[in-house]
């Protein structure tokens, strides 16, 4: 595909950059927007904004380093990789979770009515970034024959990211793309009839644990070692990253119904 978008002399810039730059941007403006609609401190929230996105970013890293440090202590020329790789997303998530729990509560900001607006602007960014992925070959699909197949040509992308070149592949990010603008529709709905605080970052947590383990069945970039279960197909596996999408999903239920249950009382 086209890793590289354009080149400025000796300056590059990558597509995956621009797409979550991109995505990340149109994110912020929509906290700031829907948080002076709610009457809600807009420039708190885009600092938290700031802050969570450095410690996201470094957490999902971690969690890429941590699961695979036996593979960079063989291979230490590889640690500059992580500079390159957005990392996992899901540790992303949960660091990122964590240190808006602990900003909010510290600047006495509500947090569920501040999570309801930071939902959909998780899935319009991350549909972006999922944009970029697929334009630098990252978390690529496994084999494919269906008429939407794509095939990747591009030797720098497989430098970038060992993608297979000359073989029909899933498109997997677009998948998630596309999945991930569709749940920032159903969530901005949500948003302008929810009846209780959390009600749409219930539903964010719900709808993207379903998303990824649906398009888990389709990756093609993960090793063994990613599986907990791998039988004789990818529907009868099962991968720690769709572990974590059904604890997510129990986890997301649980939420709605605690805070409707706490709304009614």
């Amino acid at each position: 595909m086209f890793p590289i978008l354009l080149r400025f002399g000796p300056l590059t810039l990558h597509t995956y950059g621009f797409m979550m730059a991109l995505g990340v941007a149109l994110g912020l403006s929509f906290v700031f927007i829907h948080a002076k609609k709610r009457g809600l401190p807009a420039s708190k929230l885009l600092d938290m904004s700031f802050y969570t996105l450095i410690i996201s970013l470094l957490g999902a890293k971690l969690v890429l380093l941590i699961g695979n440090f036996s593979y960079y202590l063989e291979h230490p020329s590889q640690l500059f990789s992580l500079a390159r790789s957005g990392g996992v997303f899901q540790g992303g998530l949960t660091f990122g979770i964590l240190f808006s729990l602990f900003y909010l509560h510290k600047n006495r900001i509500p947090i569920w009515k501040t999570a309801d607006i930071v939902g959909p602007a998780l899935a319009l960014g991350h549909g972006f970034g999922r944009i970029g992925c697929f334009s630098a070959g990252c978390c690529f699909g496994r084999e494919c024959l269906l008429p939407w197949k794509v095939v990747y040509t591009n030797e720098y992308a497989h430098e970038l990211t060992g993608v297979p070149l000359d073989l029909p592949l899933h498109p997997t990010p677009l998948y998630e793309a596309g999945l991930n603008f569709f749940n920032f529709f159903v969530l901005f709905l949500i948003l302008k009839k929810k009846r209780f605080d959390g009600q749409v970052f219930s539903f964010y947590i719900i709808n993207y644990s379903l998303i990824r383990y649906f398009t888990e069945f389709y990756r093609g970039d993960h090793p063994l070692k990613a599986f907990i279960v791998q039988g004789s197909s990818p529907y009868l596996s099962l991968s720690f990253a769709q572990l974590f999408c059904i604890l997510g999903l129990i986890g997301g239920t649980f939420l709605f119904f605690i805070l409707k249950k706490r709304k009614s009382a």
